[in-house]
């Protein structure tokens, strides 16, 4: 249902760009992360009237913006820090009142050095 793409290895200061393309329109889509042995964490969500959420940590540095058209958001993180790296996860709301959720597998971002 969710197809996630763009992880990888970035050096410190560097930039990088998550897509998640849904099968269908959703209420809202965002995008989580976890490290090992820590829960999931939000980073950023946008709901499809546009209202955004960022984590404090990634304010100033990640943009988050959906293209409704083709049921695709986009993260694009620039300035990356090694506290960065994490499993990153597609999430997307299809309905906010019966709580039904998606979650795209998980995409790796290493900030190294």
């Amino acid at each position: 249902l969710l197809v996630e793409s763009g992880g990888g290895l970035v050096q410190p200061g560097g930039s990088l760009r998550l897509s998640c393309a849904a099968s269908r329109s959703m209420y809202s889509m965002g995008w989580y992360r976890q490290t090992p042995g820590k829960q999931r964490d939000l980073v950023a969500t946008i709901t499809n009237s546009g209202s955004t959420n960022y984590a404090a940590s990634v304010k100033g540095r990640f943009t988050i913006s959906i293209d409704s058209a083709k049921n695709t958001v986009y993260l694009q993180m620039n300035s990356l820090r090694p506290e960065d790296t994490a499993v990153y996860y597609c999430n997307a709301v299809a309905n906010k009142i019966l709580g039904i959720t998606y979650w795209g597998q998980g995409t790796q971002v290493t900030v190294s050095s």
